[in-house]
């Protein structure tokens, strides 16, 4: 190759990158300098711009939340709308005020069983236990009890785990850790669910005689219900606070979140009730929510009543069978009609020089 040749090629190659610097060079300038041609504009224009469109991002959020109708490929109800208003509304809603005044319920309740407690103490059965017992519940009926509250529990937790996970659960399991918690807990909840409310529904068919208030409940309640104070006003087999959660599993419970559930999960749309429009869902889930949250809430007093806060009322539900002295003391009415039946319970063994208790039922 000819020294000319050499210096030719070099010639070209320098004009090369001469031009590829210089065209860098004017991309950078224009990238710096267009964006600055806004101030050029006259001064009315200009701030007529800044006042109309002081905010891109609220102004594009504000046109497309007015839930005008466009164009969708998918076929169905509301398909056509790219943001309905009331899906934003109903975020706020159930981030907001549904949680934050749901959680602290929650607490509160919790902290109320516990100062109860330890301001009233355990209510103990005044006489001397005796070992005579009546029969208070059958077998079926436990398993009807048993049955639905173990699917109220499994059902507490996995829609509490929804409703207030990402601000609980996710800074101990993680993000991943609560995306699969997650995932499984409305897998559960929709499973569970359905035969929740069949446990439900037959306590409201069984049960619904027995749990209609008369005049005796007036006063169980006028006299405190025996949990304020040291009174123990009569009772039927069921008092008044029973009567009171009953009306609230069913009325709250099976009507209100039982249904608002079927509804979200499409059921009572396939049958011709309602529809599955955003809007449906979204009150549905309003409805849900705050039910579910106000069920727990009596729950926690239920469940503290029946185990630690009463003596003896817990052996109803789990044996069947409860103390004459316990039946006296808080359904006297209803022992009087069943005192006659009372048993004694079976003794354990006994060992030399003790003697066996009376198995006398009068």
């Amino acid at each position: 190759m000819s020294s000319n040749t050499a210096t030719a090629n070099a010639e070209k190659s320098r004009r090369r990158f001469k031009a590829m610097g210089w065209s860098i060079l004017l991309i950078f300038a224009c990238a710096i300098i267009l964006p600055a041609t806004s101030y050029l504009i006259p001064t009315e224009t200009a701030q007529a711009q800044v006042v109309d469109d002081k905010n891109q991002r609220a102004n594009f959020w504000r046109a497309v939340r007015e839930g005008g109708s466009g164009y969708s490929s998918v076929k169905g109800p509301e398909t056509g709308v790219f943001i309905q208003n009331g899906g934003q509304n109903w975020r706020q809603l159930r981030n907001g005020p549904i949680s934050t005044y749901g959680g602290w319920a929650l607490i509160l309740a919790v902290l109320g069983c516990i100062g109860f407690y330890l301001v009233r103490g355990k209510i103990k059965i005044d006489a001397e236990i005796s070992g005579r017992k009546v029969q208070r519940w059958e077998t079926w009926e436990r398993f009807m009890h048993w049955f639905t509250a173990a699917g109220f529990v499994v059902l507490a937790i996995t829609g509490l785990s929804m409703l207030f996970g990402r601000l609980v659960l996710i800074p101990v399991l993680g993000p991943e850790g609560f995306s699969l918690w997650a995932n499984m807990s409305i897998n559960v909840h929709n499973v569970v669910g359905p035969f929740f409310s069949i446990g439900v529904l037959a306590m409201f068919l069984f049960w619904a005689k027995n749990n209609l208030f008369n005049a005796v409940d007036m006063k169980w309640f006028s006299s405190g219900g025996g949990i304020i104070g040291s009174a123990h006003p009569s009772a039927g087999k069921l008092n008044g606070g029973e009567k009171v959660w009953f009306w609230v599993v069913i009325l709250v419970g099976l009507i209100a979140v039982c249904g608002s559930g079927f509804a979200l999960i499409g059921w009572l749309a396939q049958l011709g009730i309602g529809d599955e429009t955003r809007a449906t869902m979204q009150f549905m889930h309003k409805v849900h929510a705050i039910g579910a949250i106000l069920w727990i809430v009596m729950f926690f007093g239920h469940a503290y009543i029946g185990t630690v806060g009463t003596e003896g009322a817990l052996e109803g539900m789990a044996t069947g069978k409860v103390s004459a002295e316990w039946a006296k003391q808080h359904h006297d009415l209803w022992y009087d009609e069943v005192k006659d039946k009372a048993v004694q319970d079976e003794p354990a063994a006994a060992g030399p020089g003790v003697s066996q208790p009376s198995t006398s039922t009068t």
